[in-house]
């Protein structure tokens, strides 16, 4: 397992649409190790590929806090097959874009089909937090960003900081203090 450095914004690989797996093997279980071990360290609640560079379709995630046994769940090849009409909202952040948060609307619950680390197709259905990190995720793998989710003039100014950031730093200096990724909405 090994740590890799985790792409930000500007970078226009976080816009590339991942290709399937098809087929998950031993290559593919390693990159499910090393995005667990890259999201640890982070720290993260969720990750994809692309988010190191690899644009293929794969996903981890992990709620569980700070105090709780791990609890690592991996996907390849994600589908949502299904949303609710019942909407929620949290406040998300991204590892690709630290210290940023915003409140997004999403689904309050998704069914997902997907492969697991033993290459079984297998289906979720997830509410909560759980979805909302499915569909984060997701978005990543289609070359979205959850600043897509918010307004224009808010996603312009986000994206601005992120350029002018990129310009006046290395990438090594970016991970900084990476808070929780999304956070229920208080109130």
């Amino acid at each position: 397992m090994a740590i890799r450095p985790i792409l930000c914004l500007p970078d226009p690989q976080l816009r590339a649409v991942s290709e399937k797996v098809g087929v998950v093997d031993d290559h593919v279980r390693a990159l499910m190790d090393d995005m667990l071990e890259t999201m640890y360290d982070a720290p993260g609640i969720g990750l994809a590929a692309i988010q190191i560079g690899v644009a293929k379709r794969v996903l981890v995630i992990d709620l569980a806090k700070g105090d709780q046994t791990p609890a690592p769940q991996c996907f390849a090849d994600p589908e949502i097959l299904e949303t609710s009409a019942e909407e929620t909202v949290y406040e998300e952040g991204c590892l690709s874009l630290p210290e940023y948060y915003e409140e997004v609307t999403r689904p309050a619950k998704v069914r997902v089909r997907f492969l697991d680390r033993d290459n079984q197709r297998r289906e979720i259905e997830a509410e909560g937090l759980l979805a909302t990190c499915l569909q984060h995720e997701i978005d990543h793998l289609d070359g979205k960003l959850f600043i897509d989710h918010i307004s224009r003039l808010k996603r312009e100014r986000a994206i601005k900081k992120f350029t002018k950031a990129a310009r006046q730093e290395p990438a090594a200096a970016r991970k900084a203090d990476r808070g929780p990724e999304i956070r229920a909405k208080q109130g």
